[in-house]
């Protein structure tokens, strides 16, 4: 892991809008590396982040490893930019659910973010819509643009006469990227000291 000095001018980008599990984990991320005084700016994508960190409006950049951008970002990121992955994590969700409207009887156009995809069996649905982040599939579902999505438990408990939850399925422990300039890897494996396998020898 790079050693991460923090500053009141540091600043981690990751993706919004507001209410993203993005800035959920990149917060509790913060909290965990114990780093204050430490901005969050939300980005529209990610590859835009990556011009950040490298004209130096940003110093680290957080990554659902999940995403479907990932895998390109990781090589656009080491081999356009020179910005290497420079710490890995394991982070659970917000709690998520399959929601519907309250006002639809039978729900038959379903949104969902890719990553989430095979959380659960969307067969039932005519219409399947992907979205590019799981707070606009609730921005979706209030506006009536869907009849069901997937998206955080909390937006049927905020609203809950117009929303209900028609699955629960929880939390999901993701894997996570941290994105920097200054290289951590020089050759060798870099993994946490967890003592996972101590009991299988």
């Amino acid at each position: 892991m790079e050693k991460l000095i923090a500053g009141k001018n540091m600043l981690f980008i990751t993706l919004g809008p507001s209410g993203t599990n993005h800035e959920f984990v990149t917060q509790n991320y913060l909290n965990f590396r114990e780093l204050k005084d430490v901005n969050i700016k939300l980005i529209d994508d990610f590859y835009s982040g990556l011009e950040m960190i490298s004209d130096g409006r940003a110093d680290y950049m957080v990554q659902a490893a999940v995403h479907p951008d990932c895998s390109d970002l990781v090589a656009k990121a080491h081999f356009r930019y020179g910005i290497s992955v420079v710490d890995t994590f394991i982070s659970p969700s917000k709690e998520l659910a399959l929601l519907s409207r309250v006002d639809v009887r039978k729900p038959r156009r379903l949104a969902f973010q890719p990553a989430t995809r095979n959380y659960i069996n969307l067969e039932n649905w005519n219409e399947l819509v992907p979205v590019n982040s799981t707070i606009h599939v609730a921005e979706g579902l209030l506006s009536g643009a869907y009849d069901s999505g997937i998206t955080f438990l909390e937006m049927a408990e905020r609203y809950s006469t117009k929303l209900r939850a028609e699955i629960i399925i929880g939390t999901i422990d993701d894997p996570w990227v941290v994105y920097g300039k200054q290289r951590v890897s020089n050759g060798g494996i870099i993994a946490s000291s967890s003592d996972l396998f101590l009991n299988k020898r």
